[in-house]
């Protein structure tokens, strides 16, 4: 399986902007589908946003439309989330996860076969 490690969180204010990256290692980086999920302080972890192995097809969550951006670049085995307009309902501890089933992303499923460590993403008024 392939191993995560995401980076970038911190703390932004609201309607600032803040860019994660995940870095993969361990596995064949573009066999792999990419997503972005996140859970906040007693609530379940979401589904944020994917993106399939090739980088062409991408997925959001109806809540980041037109704030988050998804992308990766298989040749540094890198996969990045670009968040915009932040609110504070993003607050939350932010994931990046790997699998090879395409309908984990496409059904915007929570449960996928590698995870990061997360990297917590505070959104202050």
């Amino acid at each position: 399986q392939v191993q995560l490690v995401e980076s970038g969180g911190g703390l932004v204010q609201a309607g600032g902007s803040l860019r994660l990256s995940c870095a993969a290692s361990g596995g064949t980086f573009s066999n792999y589908h990419m997503a972005w999920l996140r859970q906040a302080p007693g609530k379940a972890r979401e589904f944020v946003a994917g993106i399939g192995f090739r980088g062409s097809n991408t997925y959001y969550a109806d809540f980041v439309k037109g704030r988050f951006t998804i992308s990766r670049d298989n040749a540094k085995n890198m996969v990045y989330l670009q968040m915009d307009s932040l609110k504070l309902d993003d607050t939350a501890v932010y994931y990046c996860a790997a699998d090879r089933d395409l309908f984990r992303i496409i059904e915007r499923r929570t449960n996928f076969g590698s995870w990061g460590q997360g990297t917590q993403v505070t959104v202050s008024s």
